[in-house]
């Protein structure tokens, strides 16, 4: 198959990325992230999760940095709502896209959100069908899909059989994640061949963990499937709570440097996206995850 000319990148550290963070980060500095991601030419930027501030603390004040950014026509700004009492407030916060999350696994879905695999499913029914009378889209996620930190192995057909009912019920998009970070190509492909029987291509996007190092050959086999849409956090924020002391998100940096390199088309300037990175590390008090700002950094 041809790969893709044009890739889009879905940024994920606003959310993804800071909500793993120790330390608070202020509503500004938030602002100043989106802000800056914004005028690096990213077209979709995940701003923030509308859930309980006791289980994800990062997360609070998400609704005033939607209040407070420098919005560009074009440009997605979308949050994670896992309930009807968060899709409520991401729809008060004016957010126009929502993402919702299932596992692949089923000890996963118990141990992350205590219910089943189907139950969690249900629960999304009443969301996607009050967004859909809002006119919000709504972006599907799933977890552990070539790995689970409880159960090892995930099946292929599983992941599909998931992805397959959030496409049905209605999310434009279904994102497959490789959340602990262990896949690798072979498995990567046949995963999304697996998915692609249920699901269009042009319907997929990928979410690569970088724990052992295979984001990027997974991305790359990824756009052999040709999957064109790819979730990534600058800097790299976002280590993974499942393997101690191990990096988690693919860095956006990264991802951009690798497509740009095989002249695949991004929209995104790499000047911009670095500083954006380096700007929040340094907010943060933290190391750049990202190779390629190291490497530039000398």
């Amino acid at each position: 198959m041809t790969l893709p000319t044009y890739v889009r990148l879905i940024e994920v550290g606003p959310r993804d990325g800071l909500q793993n963070e120790a330390q608070p980060i202020s509503v500004a500095d938030k602002v100043q992230l989106v802000d800056a991601l914004t005028d690096a030419g990213l077209g979709y930027i995940e701003v923030g999760s509308f859930v309980s501030p006791k289980w994800v603390p990062q997360m609070a004040g998400s609704a005033e940095v939607f209040a407070q950014i420098q919005r560009k026509p074009g440009v997605v700004y979308g949050a994670l709502a896992p309930n009807m009492r968060g899709f409520e407030d991401a729809v008060a916060a004016g957010v126009k896209e929502v993402a919702v999350f299932a596992a692949a696994s089923e000890a996963f879905s118990q141990r992350n959100i205590n219910c089943s695999i189907s139950e969690s499913l249900a629960r999304f029914v009443p969301i996607i069908e009050a967004a859909q009378q809002h006119g919000i889209s709504v972006r599907g996620y799933v977890s552990c899909v070539l790995g689970c930190p409880y159960e090892g192995q995930v099946s292929a057909q599983q992941v599909a059989q998931v992805a397959k009912e959030l496409y049905a019920m209605g999310c434009y998009e279904v994102s497959l994640g490789d959340t602990i970070g262990t896949g690798t190509p072979t498995a990567t492909r046949a995963m999304f061949e697996a998915v692609t029987a249920y699901v269009p291509r042009e319907k997929l996007a990928g979410h690569f963990h970088d724990t052992y190092g295979q984001a990027l050959v997974n991305i790359y086999a990824s756009l052999q499937e040709g999957i064109a849409v790819f979730d990534s956090s600058i800097a790299g924020l976002g280590g993974c709570p499942y393997a101690k002391g191990a990096s988690g998100n693919v860095a956006t940096e990264d991802v951009l440097y690798m497509l740009n390199g095989m002249g695949i088309e991004t929209g995104i300037d790499m000047d911009k996206l670095l500083l954006a990175g380096e700007h929040i590390c340094n907010v943060l008090g933290r190391v750049t995850g990202s190779r390629v700002a190291k490497a530039r950094q000398g």
